[in-house]
């Protein structure tokens, strides 16, 4: 197993070096070298988080809430992932199926219609949700942004995936809910258009600075929060959002606008996602943007290959989470999504999270493999294994939420 290393250089700045290295320090992929040697992580500079554009450094949470917070969700907004709308005409929410004793009895499954009108059209949202029977008040849920096959939350529990384990925290007394991301935006760059952004917003289709996929994702988690406010059967004032890779990506930036969500989780989500974008390791901004730049929107591929002129980089997304509490993955076998730079973007969140005074036990060394950090209000872990989410992401996410939730 690899060991990593520290060293810090600023209170905002770290390097990692890594011994001993992998064999294989670079790899080809789309006409690229792609990184994976800490010896060649170029020296960078990250923006300061604190920094206002005003050249002040923030003082105390005022500061922060009022100037410099808003500040950097506009810049990713006009760099990164796009104008997000406010308004919408109207939702309805129409039960299409109730089973009562599903599980054995142990659940009630909802399965719920989110009708969204806007201009005239109307797109349709499809939610699936387990809430455990039995419970003395609203049950705390766990809503999964669904970027794989449908079938793993297959309602009738006849498919059982461990990348939606339903009965695992049915079990543990949450409920648990999903949404599946085509339903929204088709994850294809010939299609992510013909949902939310065609239907209801086109007019972002064609602003450099639109949303594309990612920021139609994120906007639908939302709209499933606005479902959870009216269904008395859930604590919306308890929702743990969770999503893997793309997803992953997707729940951090959903969390970052939408301060309803009182959980983030956000599994191996890499480039654009948890790690850092000047480290240059693994998939960097260039080749997401070859190979998904439907995700983003289209001023983000001006930095392709100027990273170092972004406004902003991913530390500065975990910091927009504060104060609430948000855990982040990696895995042994997921160099592509650069498992250093990840955990590097929590420690380089810090001085937000201590503006609010809130308990952070993030060492500066990143915890053994397998050695979760729970007691904490950034948490983490670093699994063996490949780019996927499982049980045992799920089980300490679990923990982690029994930790900030008092269960």
């Amino acid at each position: 197993m690899k060991r990593f290393r520290w060293i810090a250089i600023t209170p905002l700045l770290h390097i990692l070096t890594i011994t001993p290295t992998f064999a294989q320090k670079t790899d080809r992929f789309m006409g690229e070298t792609v990184n994976y040697d800490e010896a060649a992580v170029p020296s960078y500079t990250l923006p300061n988080v604190l920094l206002k554009a005003n050249g002040q450094l923030v003082k105390n949470k005022k500061d922060w809430e009022k100037e410099r917070r808003p500040e950097i969700v506009n810049l990713f907004k006009a760099n990164v992932y796009g104008q997000t709308p406010i308004d919408l005409d109207s939702a309805t929410y129409v039960l299409t199926n109730k089973v009562a004793d599903a599980m054995g009895g142990k659940a009630c499954l909802k399965e719920v219609a989110i009708h969204i009108w806007n201009k005239g059209k109307q797109v349709t949202v499809p939610l699936v949700l387990f809430v455990p029977n039995n419970m003395r008040k609203p049950a705390p849920v766990f809503l999964l942004i669904n970027n794989r096959s449908k079938r793993n939350t297959d309602p009738t529990r006849a498919v059982k995936s461990t990348f939606w384990p339903a009965e695992l925290l049915i079990e543990k007394g949450y409920a648990i809910a999903a949404f599946q991301v085509g339903d929204a935006a088709p994850d294809k760059k010939d299609a992510y258009q013909h949902g939310v952004l065609d239907q209801l917003f086109p007019e972002l289709l064609t602003q450099e600075d639109g949303m594309k996929a990612i920021g139609a994702w994120a906007w639908t988690a939302s709209r499933v929060m606005d479902y959870f406010e009216t269904d008395k059967d859930v604590d919306a004032h308890k929702v743990a959002l969770v999503g893997h890779s793309r997803g992953g990506k997707t729940s951090l930036w959903a969390g970052a606008l939408d301060q309803r969500f009182a959980l983030i989780f956000s599994s191996c989500s890499g480039s654009t996602g948890a790690s850092l974008a000047r480290r240059r390791y693994g998939e960097t901004v260039s080749l997401i943007n070859k190979q998904f730049g439907y995700w983003f929107a289209n001023t983000y591929k001006q930095y392709s290959d100027r990273v170092d002129d972004l406004p902003v980089d991913q530390h500065m997304l975990i910091a927009l989470l504060a104060p609430r509490p948000v855990y982040t993955t990696n895995a042994t076998e997921d160099r592509w999504a650069d498992p250093p730079g990840s955990y590097l973007s929590l420690v380089n969140a810090l001085p937000v999270y201590k503006l609010y005074q809130r308990l952070v036990n993030i060492p500066t060394e990143p915890p053994p493999v397998n050695t979760p950090i729970i007691n904490s209000f950034i948490g983490y872990h670093f699994r063996t294994g490949i780019h996927d989410l499982n049980l045992y992401d799920w089980e300490n996410f679990v923990r982690f939420a029994d930790h900030h939730f008092g269960r």
